[in-house]
């Protein structure tokens, strides 16, 4: 039997996929159905435009419910205070923690919180455990340097402060 993937995320990761799956489910679900009816009553449904479109929604809508479902079985809910306390030491970049980074050797500032993959959301600031900037900072503490590489070639960081999110 293959092995299930398991998705760390934050307590507020977890709960916003909750919510989503809630809102799919009790919401969108019976929207669709309504709008499926209605398009039956058009007449013909080989060029019902508005039924396919209603089912494609469908499909789409019961794909993501399949995969929240998923995720949320196999989620493994990283807490940065529960992390910190068998750590020694609390500026350790981890799931969970935001890092704050200056780029060398120009200085300019960045700002992340580590998230697991099922909440990334790279324009509100949190990127994921999975990609290169999180995979070149985890494990650092506030001081040390990381190279990141980037599509066009490397890029030098140094890890100006970590703090719990």
């Amino acid at each position: 039997m293959a092995e299930e993937k398991v998705y760390p995320m934050t307590p507020e990761g977890k709960k916003q996929l909750e919510e989503e799956l809630e809102e799919l489910k009790t919401v969108k679900r019976g929207e669709i159905i309504e709008r499926i009816k209605i398009a039956r009553g058009f007449g013909d449904l080989s060029e019902n435009s508005e039924y396919e479109s209603a089912k494609d929604e469908q499909a789409f809508v019961e794909g993501r419910i399949t995969t929240l479902e998923n995720m949320l079985r196999f989620a493994q809910v990283v807490d940065s205070d529960e992390v910190d306390k068998d750590e020694v030491d609390k500026d350790e970049v981890s799931i969970g923690k935001t890092v704050v980074f200056k780029e060398l050797p120009d200085e300019e500032e960045e700002e992340y919180k580590i998230v697991g993959s099922a909440e990334s959301d790279p324009f509100s600031g949190k990127i994921s455990n999975d990609s290169p900037i999180a995979q070149a900072l985890i494990g650092k503490r506030k001081g040390d340097k990381a190279t990141i590489e980037i599509p066009n070639g490397n890029m030098e960081v140094e890890i100006v402060s970590v703090k719990e999110s």
